[in-house]
Order: structure tokens, then sequence, then C-alpha cells
């Protein structure tokens, strides 16, 4: 079952998947900055009632790699007022050295998820792999934010969250031109560590930080 609606802009939204009653109270859960090579990897995760699922229908919410920076910060905001609840996990640079990027982001949507208040009854996952050591049922949705709403209002909470981070500490690291790139690695990021060599905001297990 799908629920569509009209955005602000008069467009079509993509069909968003409506969760059976039986699931309960259901938080979408999604991670940003897997293959980034600086800063920590993120995680949201947001709880809807119905009334908020059709108002960020009508907003325009989806996918956050569908959306501008700008268009991100406001939906977020948004997201955020209009949620029963929203939470955001982190996993640092050093937990993703010792644990490995797969393992710190399942950490990550843990620590998200267990801040929920009150808990979820169920949790939508984006991605393939289930969250390890979590107590409430949980389903894997691959590309889980372009067909629920949920895990796209995570997705966009952990977004920028992230690259506002990265901006913040940009200033510390001129060299790496962060504020563009958000810890990606571009060419100018890649170039920056063969000359400069890595941060401690680098993450070492990541083989272009190894210079």
């Amino acid at each position: 079952m799908a629920a569509i609606a009209k955005n602000q802009a008069g467009e079509e939204n993509d069909r968003w998947r409506v969760f059976p009653p039986e699931c309960g109270v259901v938080a979408g859960v999604d991670e940003v900055g897997r293959g980034a090579l600086f800063g920590p990897v993120v995680a949201a995760a947001v709880v809807l009632s119905a009334e908020a699922r059709e108002a960020l229908m009508v907003l325009g919410v989806r996918d956050s790699k569908k959306l501008s920076a700008q268009r991100r910060e406001s939906l977020s905001s948004q997201i955020r007022d209009l949620a029963c609840d929203c939470q955001v996990g982190v996993a640092t640079v050093a937990e993703i050295d010792r644990l490995n990027i797969l393992q710190a982001t399942l950490l990550a949507m843990r620590r998200a998820i267990e801040q929920l208040n009150p808990p979820p009854e169920y949790c939508a996952i984006d991605g393939n792999r289930p969250v390890p050591n979590l107590s409430i049922p949980q389903e894997t949705i691959v590309g889980g934010d372009r067909t629920s709403i949920e895990i796209a209002a995570a997705s966009i909470v952990a977004k920028v969250w992230r690259d506002n981070w990265v901006v913040a500490v940009a200033a510390e690291y001129p060299e790496y031109d962060l504020a563009r790139n958000k810890g990606y690695g571009t060419v100018r990021h890649r170039e920056a560590l063969q000359r400069y060599g890595a941060t401690r905001e680098h993450r070492q297990s990541f083989a272009p930080c190894r210079v």
C-alpha cells in the first residue's frame, strides 16, 4: 500500500509506503557519511504521525540526495518541528577506524534509535543490514529513502546535521576544501591529503588517508 500527494510545487511525489497498523509506532532510520574520508558517520531516526506524514509529503520530502542544500536545510527544520521525535546518532572517526565503517554505521543507527522517547515499536532501516543488538523489531529496506517517507526524513536530518558539523570545523583545516566537499574524496581533497597528510578527523583506515 502506498500514499501519494502533490508537493508545494504541484509535482507528484514518489509513492510512499504505509506500514500496517500492527507495526505500531514506526521509526525510519538512515545514515550519511559512509563514503567520506573525513569526519563521523551520522544516522538519524524519525517518528512521524499520520498528520506529519501528510504534511511532509506536501512539503516535498524525498531522498536527501535529490534535494539542494538549501532545500534540505529548510526541510530538516520542518521535519524536526513536525516529527513526534527525531534523534541523531554519531560514530566517531576513532570508532570507524576501530570497528570498520559498516559496524560504525550500524552503531550510529542504534544510538539514534535508542534516544527516541518513547521507544518505537518497529524500525524501518535503510539498506540491507539489520542493526545488531536492537531489542525492537526491525526491517531492512534497500532504497528505503525512496519508498519510506520516514526514512527519507531521516536521510535529510542526518545529511544536514553532518554537513553542518563539517562546515563548523572546516576553518581548522582550510587546506582540504571541506566546506565544499563535506569530507568526501574530491580531487582537491585527495591532493591535499597527498601534500599535507591526514588530520585527526581523517579516517586512517581508509586508503586515501594513509599517505
